[in-house]
């Protein structure tokens, strides 16, 4: 194939984010496959494993691989995978996404390294070595909070032309960066939002769908809401987003992923360790928890 060849990928759609269930401290691969026919019956439009919500930072990278090519396998083709690849180091990004694709991935999502906080040159030169060596659709994945860098709309619209680059999952929290971004790019360019309770806000200045942690949980009712949305029936959509609200908002009483695997645990759906440094939630965070599951008809 030549190496500069275009390749398309949809993102259109609800994503999730998923979990990397464990058992006895090892990934449950088992609980994974469940989860993967979970989210397909639900409806979702692809999925997305080894992120920040995958907990991606504390797994080796034999098993980051083996998590995402056991996605790839049990998505049998029926729903895209776009697997989490990114690193501080340029030379690590490229590994995974080479890995990534020889697994059977359809697509790779690439944080801004963090830490380095690079400048704009520093990012178009990890971008660009990763677009131009990786044979896969590169979605790109902005998340100053985690990072310490905002990746500006003009740093992505230089690398927009490039035929892999897919688009942007943005978790910067703002609904002006998503509209600086379309500016920059053109209104086909492709924004998923990153954050569940800003989904509607960034659909309605035209991104096209959110990578969710929510869906975890509530994949169908996720999946209808961005759907309405898609479908121009926003009057539908705002009705479940504000009765999903509550949960939306308690996924992130603490760290990501943390509520979501307790729910999950709640709802028997898989154990809720997470790896240290992340710890157990507080017992506030919990009551909190249980009642916006509660309210949300999550509850188990």
């Amino acid at each position: 194939m030549n190496p500069m060849a275009e390749t398309r990928l949809s993102l259109r759609g609800a994503w999730t984010a998923l979990v990397t269930p464990f058992r006895g401290g090892e990934v449950d691969e088992r609980a994974l496959r469940e989860a993967v026919e979970f989210q397909i019956a639900g409806g979702i439009n692809g999925l997305v494993p080894c992120g920040s919500t995958g907990e991606s930072s504390t797994l080796t990278y034999d098993e980051h691989i083996r998590t995402i090519q056991t996605v790839v396998e049990a998505a049998r083709k029926r729903v895209p995978v776009l697997a989490g690849a990114g690193a501080n180091s340029t030379a690590e990004a490229l590994h995974l996404c080479l890995a990534s694709k020889e697994v059977g991935a359809d697509g790779v999502l690439v944080v801004a390294p963090y830490y380095n906080r690079p400048s704009r040159k520093g990012l178009l030169l990890h971008y660009r070595a990763l677009l131009d060596a990786v044979d896969l659709p590169l979605v790109l994945y902005n998340i100053p909070g985690r990072t310490g860098v905002n990746v500006e709309p003009d740093t992505v619209a230089a690398l927009a032309g490039h035929p892999r680059f897919a688009g942007v999952k943005e978790s910067a929290g703002s609904c002006d960066q998503v509209s600086r971004l379309l500016e920059a790019c053109g209104p086909e360019f492709q924004v998923l939002s990153g954050d569940d309770s800003l989904t509607l806000p960034f659909m309605s200045v035209g991104a096209a769908g959110v990578i969710s942690v929510l869906s975890n949980v509530l994949p169908k009712e996720t999946s209808l809401m961005v759907r309405a949305m898609l479908e121009g029936r926003p009057a539908a959509a705002l009705e479940i987003h504000r009765r999903l609200f509550p949960l939306m908002r308690a996924l992130f009483v603490e760290t990501n992923p943390v509520p979501v695997k307790t729910a999950l645990g709640l709802l028997g759906r898989c154990d809720p360790f997470v790896r240290p440094p992340l710890a157990a939630l507080e017992d506030a965070s919990l009551a909190k928890l249980k009642a916006a599951m509660k309210a949300c008809g999550a509850a188990g």
